[in-house]
């Protein structure tokens, strides 16, 4: 597995990350047992940095992680996002990052990992009601005190990220970035690049949307109300992926490792996750680190999918509204 490093001061992590928040029912039933064994599987193949969440699954999630990484703490890079607010039923309910909070979320969730640090920690969304320098220093003192490594931010904006650094170096922003969501490109990219800050991308297939397999949602799968996936918006993404799928098989890869490794071609800076369930998805998404492109390939991916080509917005207006990378 080849290796890249988050920004001037985070971690070298493997060039692909494994996020398992779909190990914690978000797109519907998921297998217990096999979501442990992909994660052992991506240990096995080399992938260091498993992406979480204190609030997935209202904490399942980690404790799912602390079971298959048991034994194999020192192999893996854990980063975690706080601060979400759901209730018994998984409604949101806001995000509270003040400092207060910081401490409390932090323990809970080196209760359930089983660890006593980790390894980057991050607010899931900007906190409204909390100057984002006050989260920013609260992560700070637990570096202190050896409980956190290194401080991420996760879906924020230019002024935000530039705000947050000048009070510690950061070292990722975690953001929605690949062929059928490119807005990073627009400004949020080139002030991480200014700032020596590494982007770990996740949805980079779309949310299931780029795949050699028709897309199925069963009940409890969030994506029924995401706009994408909807009407009129899922029949024109499905024709990108068509023709996306085109150029895979003149390539001779699967569409899903086309649209990994065009994320991984943005930079050394960028990290895709790969949020799978499955042994086999793992391993298939494994083999993108190979592919690479010619200028003419490049030209012509960019052909099909250029910045703002899939239709309607990433997630339902309610959540749009918490992201202040959108603003």
């Amino acid at each position: 597995m080849q290796k890249r490093q988050l920004g001037a001061t985070g971690p070298v992590t493997s060039a692909i990350g494994l996020g398992c928040m779909g190990m914690s029912n978000a797109y519907g039933p998921a297998d217990r047992d096999e979501s442990i064994a992909t994660i052992h599987a991506a240990l096995d193949a080399g992938v260091t940095l498993l992406d979480t969440g204190d609030f997935y699954g209202q904490g399942h999630n980690e404790l799912l992680v602390a079971e298959a990484i048991r034994g194999r703490r020192d192999e893996v890079q854990l980063s975690v996002k706080f601060g979400g607010l759901r209730d018994y039923e998984g409604a949101f309910l806001g995000f509270d990052t003040r400092p207060v909070a910081v401490a409390n979320f932090l323990a809970y969730s080196l209760q359930r990992l089983g660890t006593d640090h980790i390894d980057i920690y991050r607010p899931a969304r900007l906190d409204p009601a909390v100057p984002i320098e006050d989260t920013i220093g609260a992560i700070a003192e637990q570096i202190e005190k050896g409980h956190v490594r290194h401080i991420g931010l996760s879906e924020v904006g230019a002024e935000t990220i530039r705000r947050a650094h000048a009070v510690h170096p950061i070292a990722d922003l975690q953001i929605e970035y690949g062929l059928l969501e490119r807005n990073v490109e627009r400004e949020i990219l080139e002030t991480t690049r200014e700032l020596g800050i590494g982007i770990t991308a996740y949805g980079v297939l779309s949310r299931g949307l780029i795949s050699s397999t028709p897309l199925t949602l069963d009940a409890g799968d969030y994506r029924g109300h995401a706009p994408r996936f909807q009407g009129e918006n899922l029949s024109r993404n499905q024709a990108l992926v068509d023709k996306l799928a085109e150029i895979a098989r003149a390539k001779d890869v699967t569409v899903a490792q086309l649209a990994i490794a065009w994320v991984l071609s943005r930079g050394e800076d960028v990290v895709p996750l790969v949020g799978t369930t499955k042994r086999a998805r793992l391993a298939e998404a494994a083999g993108a680190v190979d592919v690479t492109f010619t200028e003419a390939e490049l030209a012509e991916i960019e052909a099909v999918a250029p910045l703002g080509a899939a239709a309607g917005t990433r997630y339902a207006a309610e959540q749009m509204a918490m992201l202040d990378s959108e603003r």
